[in-house]
């Protein structure tokens, strides 16, 4: 976002510039930092909160802690637990929250499915 507002500021400047046919160079320098103000107060993109943050799995013992954290709102916590460790083992990944957000983990995660052809990874 924000290279798209260097590239935006930058594109303007260059052609306030080439277009400028007298020599007011006062005038130009007063768009110029009118445009560097407006850039520099554009908002900074903040990092996403840590609870939309997928957790990455070095090692299959980890799976247990983070797919009981992922399944513990679910109404059979047994089935999601055993299919979220399944996904995780091979994907090493654990989506972020207690539902949803699968696509963070990729496509092993979302594409794998049952023999009934529904999602395998809760």
């Amino acid at each position: 976002m924000a290279a798209l507002k260097l590239a935006v500021f930058l594109m303007a400047s260059a052609l306030l510039v080439s277009t400028r046919v007298s020599s007011d160079t006062e005038e130009l320098a007063a768009a110029a930092a009118a445009a560097a103000a407006a850039y520099a107060k554009a908002p900074a993109v903040a990092p996403a909160p840590a609870h939309l943050v997928p957790r990455m799995i070095k090692d299959t013992k980890e799976c247990g802690d983070a797919c009981k954290e992922r399944c513990k709102l679910h109404s059979r916590q047994n089935v999601c637990c055993r299919a979220c460790i399944t996904c995780c083992s091979v994907c090493k990944c654990v989506p972020p929250g207690t539902y949803g957000h699968t696509e963070m983990c990729g496509k092993c995660y979302t594409e794998w499915k049952t023999h009934g052809n529904r999602t395998k990874c809760p």
